[in-house]
């Protein structure tokens, strides 16, 4: 009969801590505790694309940190956490949402960390002067939807698989309930500042609005939170996100913007104000009924103003609920 008993084995002690460390090991160290993510934007100060990823972000106990220039375009209450790269925290990653200035800066700054990128606005195809800077490191690419990978794709110049995780602003689309001769005026920037440039047709937008008012529409204002209010101060200027505004509204108009997909999601008609000098990427303008370069077009066009097919309307959009938690689901896995 064979004996091991001379031998001397392995340790209650040895056992107990091995098998309480190869979960550790075999999951990373993410696994430990939550996640840590730097966030920089092309619009340095732009804190209003990062807040609809606060909820889930709590919910899983993450800490998300918007790196800033400096603290002088922050508002009191802000409830993004902002630093700046000299004060920043500790983290497990950097995201940036584009290859301006201000990310590249904030890109190199933390070399050492892993690299996502995220579409949270739009971008359009033709490829940024610095993205060759981003490319080599990049673990991860994600866009809200097909189209908006399109365009985020030839923005970073790369062919590499982008995941289409959704826009998280349509992880509780409000239900359209449309009130009769309303029209939702969604404006962008007039001025170039320090947290972004500005959109040219502002001034074909108000006088569009001034011929609809005319005809006997009501105006409801979405405003940019970039944009200068007093533009706009004869209207009724909405007091709730521009988004949730678009479910009252028969019909909206406004410069083509990031949101115009998210509001032809909630059911809304919208048309879409060109100028000459604004470019776009092709996707936001095909959820657009029409597109109209003279006031004089706008009464018609809002009166005639109706959806894409849902086939634009899905290319455009992307997966509808749960948006965030995918977003954040790929970070996890680059950190």
């Amino acid at each position: 009969m064979h004996n091991d008993h001379g031998r001397r084995g392995p340790s209650r002690r040895t056992l107990l801590t091995a098998a309480l460390t190869v979960p550790a090991v075999a999951t990373g160290t993410a696994a430990a505790r939550p996640l840590r993510a730097l966030i920089a934007t092309n619009e340095p100060w732009g804190t209003y694309h990062v807040a609809p990823l606060l909820a889930e972000a709590a919910r899983r106990g993450w800490r998300l940190t918007q790196l800033v220039p400096d603290l002088s375009q922050i508002k009191p209450g802000d409830p993004v956490p902002v630093a700046t790269p000299g004060q920043a925290p500790p983290a497990d990653l950097i995201v940036v949402t584009g290859a301006g200035d201000w990310p590249l800066e904030c890109a190199d700054r933390f070399h050492r960390l892993p690299l996502a990128a995220s579409a949270l606005a739009y971008l359009g195809p033709a490829e940024a002067p610095g993205a060759r800077r981003l490319r080599p490191r990049l673990r991860a690419v994600t866009a809200s939807s097909r189209a908006e990978a399109r365009s985020f794709g030839g923005y970073l110049g790369t062919h590499r698989p982008i995941k289409v995780v959704g826009s998280p602003q349509t992880d509780d689309l409000p239900a359209r309930a449309p009130e009769r001769d309303l029209v939702l005026v969604i404006t962008s920037v007039t001025r170039d500042d320090e947290t972004g440039g500005a959109a040219p047709g502002t001034e074909l937008l108000r006088a569009s609005a001034e011929r609809l008012q005319a005809a006997g529409k009501r105006i409801l204002v979405g405003l940019h939170p970039r944009e200068d209010r007093s533009l706009w101060d004869r209207y009724e200027i909405s007091d709730i996100p521009t988004l949730r505004a678009s479910a009252r509204a028969e019909a909206a108009i406004g410069i083509p913007g990031t949101i115009f997909p998210l509001i032809a999601a909630v059911g809304t008609p919208l048309v879409g104000c060109t100028d000459p000098a604004l470019t776009v990427p092709e996707y936001l303008l095909s959820v657009c009924s029409t597109t109209i370069d003279d006031p004089a077009r706008a009464v018609q066009a809002i009166a005639g103003a109706e959806l894409p097919p849902r086939s634009v309307i899905d290319d455009a959009v992307g997966p509808i609920g749960g948006s965030t938690a995918r977003l954040l689901d790929v970070w996890a896995k680059v950190a």
